[in-house]
C-alpha cells in the first residue's frame, strides 16, 4: 500500500483541513432549468422566426385571391425598392407575403415605375391586383388645384379653401407662419406676388403650410430660372421691385405683348428725361383697383382716380409698395428681359384678340386711343 491518503472524489482540502462536498440543492437546478428553457426558447425564436422569413421570401409564396376587402392607403416614399415596398404591403395586410409580390413584379416590366404617392387600396388584394393599382397614377389619393395666373393672395386662399378640405380660416391661419412659408426677406412678411400660380397636387398628409410653402418654392424656382436677382441689379432694382414689376406685368400684358409693357413701365420710371410728359407716373389701373380693394378690370371712376392712395399710380409717381397679384413665369421672365424700344404708351385696340399697340408720343397713343373708341362702337366686348 501507499503511504499517501488517497482523496476522494466527492471531497478536497484546503488549508490542510478536509472539508466535505457540499450538496447540490434544488436552487442550483432550477437555476440550470431555467438556463436551459432560456437558451431552448432563444433557439426556437431564431429558428422559427428565420424559418418564416426565409419561407415568406423563397418558399410557396402565399397569396389572396382577392379582390381585397376594405380600404388602406398605402404611401410608396422616395427611394422605396420594389422588395420595400412588397414589406409594407404585406405589413398593412393588403398582400399575404412579399414573394407573392416580388414575384408579379418580376413578371411584369413595369414594375419599375411606380410613383411616389398615396394610393387607395384594400386588404387581402393578391399581388397581381396590388401591383395593377400601383401602376397606375389615377389612383394615387390627391387633390389636384390649378392656381392660375394673376391671382391675389386673398383669391388663392379662397380657391384653396373652395378645393381643400379646410376651410378659409385654416389657410388664413397657415399664411401667417412666416417661417413655414418660406418667403424671401425682401418680401418683408407679405406673401402677395409670391404664391406662385402653377398645378399643385395635395396628398393625405399634407397640411395647408405645406401647401403654401410649396408654393413659395415653386416661385422660387421660377426666380431662379428667370435670374431674378442678377436681372433686377441689371436694372438697377431690387428684387422686391422686380417683382412688383412682374406682377404689373401679369396684369397689363398678355403672351408676346409682356415685354414691351415691361419695357414701357421701365420707360415711365427711368426713361431719359421723360420725354413723353410722364413724370414718372405709370398710370396703370389694375394698381389703383387694388388699393381701392376691387376686382381687376372694374372701370374706374374720376373720383377713384383722384383717391390718393399707396397704389394709385396716377397720383404717386414710381412703383407700388408692393406687388397686386401673383406673375406667372412669362411676366417674370419680361420683368427680368424688357423689350428694347422706346415706348412710354400701349392701348390694347380689340379686346376679343388681346391686340394692343405701342406709342412713343402722347399724340401716337391718342391715335390708338381713337382707334379703340371706334372698336368698342361695334363691338360687344366694351
Amino acid at each position: 500500500m501507499s503511504d499517501e491518503t488517497p482523496i476522494e472524489d466527492d471531497s478536497y482540502y484546503e488549508g490542510g483541513a478536509r472539508r466535505a462536498k457540499k450538496k447540490r440543492g434544488f436552487s442550483g437546478c432550477l437555476a440550470v432549468i431555467v438556463a436551459l428553457a432560456v437558451l431552448i426558447g432563444g433557439f426556437y425564436f431564431v429558428v422559427t422566426k428565420g424559418v418564416d422569413w426565409v419561407g415568406d421570401q423563397f418558399s410557396s409564396a402565399e397569396d389572396y385571391p382577392g379582390p381585397g376587402t376594405g380600404q388602406v392607403t398605402f404611401e410608396v416614399d422616395e427611394g422605396d425598392a420594389t422588395a420595400e415596398i412588397g414589406r409594407n404591403l404585406k405589413a398593412e395586410g393588403v398582400v399575404a407575403s412579399v414573394q407573392s409580390f416580388l414575384d408579379a413584379a418580376a413578371a411584369d416590366a413595369d414594375s419599375t415605375g411606380i410613383q411616389v404617392g398615396f394610393y387607395s387600396m384594400k386588404k387581402e388584394m393578391s399581388a397581381e391586383g396590388a401591383l395593377e393599382v400601383l401602376l397606375d397614377p389615377a389612383n394615387q389619393v390627391k387633390t389636384t388645384v390649378t392656381v392660375p395666373e394673376g391671382l391675389r393672395v386673398e383669391d388663392v386662399m379662397i380657391l384653396m379653401s373652395e378645393n381643400t378640405e379646410w376651410g378659409l380660416a385654416k389657410w388664413n391661419a397657415a399664411l401667417k407662419d412666416d417661417a413655414a412659408l418660406g418667403l424671401p426677406d425682401y418680401a418683408e412678411g407679405n406673401p402677395e406676388g409670391y404664391l406662385f400660380p402653377a398645378t399643385y397636387e395635395i396628398g393625405p398628409k399634407d397640411k395647408p403650410k405645406d401647401v403654401l410653402a410649396a408654393m413659395v418654392a415653386r416661385w422660387q424656382q421660377a426666380a431662379d430660372e428667370a435670374g431674378l436677382e442678377e436681372a433686377a441689379a441689371a436694372q438697377g432694382k431690387t428684387p422686391a421691385e422686380l417683382m412688383i414689376i412682374a406682377s404689373l406685368v401679369e396684369a397689363e400684358g398678355r403672351g408676346d405683348d409682356m415685354p414691351k409693357i415691361a419695357r414701357v413701365i421701365y420707360n415711365r420710371l427711368d426713361g431719359p428725361g421723360d420725354k413723353a410728359g410722364t413724370n414718372g407716373l405709370l398710370q396703370i389701373d389694375a394698381s389703383v383697383n387694388y388699393g381701392l380693394d376691387q376686382e381687376l378690370g372694374v372701370a374706374l371712376t374720376t373720383e377713384q382716380l383722384e383717391e390718393d392712395t399707396p397704389y394709385n399710380t396716377y397720383t404717386r409717381a414710381g412703383l407700388p409698395p408692393t406687388p397686386i397679384e401673383a406673375p406667372g413665369d412669362a411676366a417674370m421672365a419680361a420683368a427680368a428681359n424688357p423689350e428694347d424700344g422706346d415706348w412710354y404708351y400701349y392701348v390694347t385696340v380689340d379686346l376679343a384678340t388681346g391686340e394692343t399697340k405701342f406709342a412713343e408720343t402722347y399724340d401716337e397713343f391718342l391715335d390708338y386711343k381713337d382707334e379703340f373708341t371706334q372698336y368698342c362702337t361695334t363691338s360687344d366686348a366694351c
